[in-house]
């Protein structure tokens, strides 16, 4: 098909949703803090008429693919497409629309992805640098920051990972954790030296920081986007290693000797669970002319969603990746971030069978439109929000159902009835005094609700989409809309029978189907819920188990503030030198309870 392209003086909004790692399956709060709040914006830019690209796809590289290919007995490649695809199909049954959903071990990503690591060598914004890391010698290779755990020098977190602790949420570096493991095998590892390229950010600080202060303001960004790009540049910006000792990943260039080994580290071209030059390489593939998109930054708005543990890899280290070619990229326009979307009290687990995870909402038979709708109307905008089933229930059987169902079925049921045999009768016949002042409100309401999806506030603008059926419920009710009115006062009930525009306009006139229509059938878009299925579902999908992993977490938190005096002098305990005896240093992890953690929460 005709791929979209933005047009010179025109509005064209290119939008990104934070690419998932591959080797699991998303859950909820990944659906709504990504790929569904960017598809509902996606949806309203089309609407409104604006040249909408929407970009999705999976991340695919790294040390964690290696790893659970091990524990699934194939190769990453065999992996990353057995996974892609259930991403794919669970975003498909949420009915995302995305214009093209793609992958990052494609020759574009090397591509792209080496042409910027050398425009940044160019320009003298990397260097070389000998680094010590954790090596595991059990199996023979240098541990990336994910594949190291321990015990977290902030809080205690004795699961914190070596590159963020899940629990007090503090960026680590695999080195400072309190008795480090392997948490491929278990075993204790001990350090190395080992060269490396390093990108230095603290050159680029102040064009960041620019940048920053530019498209936070003309962009809107959420809130808790702007507070956390803010502490990191007060902070400065450090050299950050942008290689590492892997094999499945993007190649250094040729050019460079010494590193034939050695790959472009997920971080720069990726990060934990997003890959920001990925948007770009998967585009590429979308069109030969991607850089329209792309490398154009006077007629193209770039949208980015995303949960705010991603921020800083979005507003800092991709734009100043893209700044240090000094290429004419397009930056961020607008920062979307939601904040965490919890599971009745609890956090998802797919290890602890906690929470509902995108391949299991169908097993519900709940169709994927109530699942969206209950998503967004608990976003976490401002702050964290949480999922419950008995909420769940409730907005089906209350919000759905009795309001906009209502309003729907209401109407055309009473066009397919004997009366008009789904005819759209004149309305044009009838001047309705309490039209104009319903009209009126109608319009107050749907620009209230084009302000709202313009700062992308989808939670405020699916509230005001309520509003707009709810009052015409009550329209239809002060008019009295029934078999009397239509034998009493026909061109009065006719002029009633009116249908939104399919645009979505700066006012709304009803006139977009006209007289002499013929609609279909009616069927109910919504069906009740009975409130007895919240036990059923909380039982099958962990509910219990969240609450107690939820106390486990307070008792952690206890424990910090008992351990913040002494927590500096244990920095670094634990690590072992190369040749030192494991026997020396003590290890909590097993071997199986290690796996277990690869299926990564």
């Amino acid at each position: 098909r005709v791929p979209v392209l933005p047009d010179s003086g025109e509005r064209n909004i290119l939008i990104t949703s934070a690419l998932p790692y591959v080797n699991n399956v998303p859950h909820l709060g990944n659906i709504i803090g990504s790929v569904l709040s960017a598809d509902a914006f996606a949806r309203y830019g089309r609407g409104r008429g604006f040249n909408t690209l929407y970009i999705g796809g999976t991340d695919e590289y790294g040390t964690t693919t290696e790893a659970r290919a091990l524990v699934e007995n194939c190769t990453p490649q065999e992996l990353c497409d057995k996974y892609h695809a259930v991403h794919a199909q669970v975003y498909e049954w949420f009915n995302i629309s995305f214009d093209f959903f793609g992958r990052t071990t494609t020759p574009l990503q090397t591509q792209i992805t080496q042409d910027i690591f050398l425009k940044l060598k160019d320009n003298g914004f990397l260097e070389e640098r000998m680094t010590t890391q954790l090596y595991c010698e059990k199996h023979q290779s240098f541990l990336a920051d994910r594949f190291v755990e321990g015990e977290c020098p902030e809080c205690g977190y004795i699961d914190a990972r070596g590159d963020q602790c899940d629990l007090c949420g503090k960026l680590l570096e695999s080195l400072e954790l309190i008795r480090p493991r392997c948490k491929v095998d278990g075993s204790v590892p001990v350090t190395k030296d080992t060269k490396h390229i390093f990108l230095e950010l603290d050159k680029l600080q102040p064009e960041v920081e620019a940048f920053f202060q530019e498209s936070a303001a003309k962009g809107a960004w959420s809130s808790n986007g702007v507070s956390i790009t803010a502490a990191w540049l007060k902070e400065g910006l450090q050299p950050r290693s942008i290689t590492r000792d892997l094999k499945w990943g993007t190649p250094v260039p040729a050019s460079l000797e010494g590193y034939e080994e050695k790959v472009i580290y997920s971080w720069f071209d990726a990060w934990q669970v997003n890959l920001p030059i990925g948007y770009i390489s998967i585009t590429a593939n979308y069109t030969s002319q991607w850089e329209k998109w792309w490398r154009n930054p006077d007629d193209v708005q770039l949208y980015q969603f995303m949960g705010k543990d991603n921020v800083v890899y979005h507003t800092i280290i991709f734009p100043a990746s893209k700044i240090g070619t000094r290429d004419p990229w397009t930056k961020l326009h607008h920062l979307s971030t939601t904040d965490y979307l919890t599971y009745e009290g609890g956090k998802f687990s797919k290890s602890r069978g906690i929470g509902v995870f995108g391949d299991s909402a169908k097993e519900t038979e709940v169709p994927s439109d109530i699942w969206r709708f209950y998503l967004l109307y608990c976003r976490p905008e401002t702050g964290d929000s949480e999922f419950t089933w008995d909420g769940f229930i409730s907005a089906n059987n209350n919000l759905l159902l009795k309001n906009l169902g209502n309003f729907v079925n209401r109407v055309i049921k009473f066009v397919n009835s004997r009366h008009f045999n789904s005819v759209v009768p004149d309305w044009t016949q009838h001047n309705e005094p309490s039209f104009d002042a319903f009209k009126q409100d109608i319009n107050q309401l749907l620009a209230q609700y084009i302000r709202e999806l313009d700062s992308v506030k989808l939670r405020a603008g699916l509230l005001t989409t309520l509003q707009i059926s709810q009052r015409g419920n009550g329209f239809l009710q002060a008019n009295k809309l029934d078999n009397s009115l239509r034998e009493n006062e026909p061109a009065k009930c006719a002029a009633l029978l009116r249908a939104d525009a399919l645009p979505i306009l700066e006012e709304w006139s009803a006139d977009s189907i006209r007289p002499g229509h013929e609609i279909g059938l009616s069927q109910h878009l919504f069906s009740r819920i009975k409130p007895e299925k919240a036990e059923e579902w909380r039982e099958k999908y962990g509910s219990e188990e969240a609450k107690k992993v939820k106390e486990e977490e307070a008792a952690l938190k206890t424990k910090k503030a008992s351990k913040n005096k002494n927590k500096k002098k244990n920095k670094g305990a634990g690590v072992k030198k190369e040749g030192e005896d494991a026997d020396q240093v003590e290890s909590t992890a097993s071997a199986e309870s290690t796996l277990d953690g690869l299926k990564l929460d």
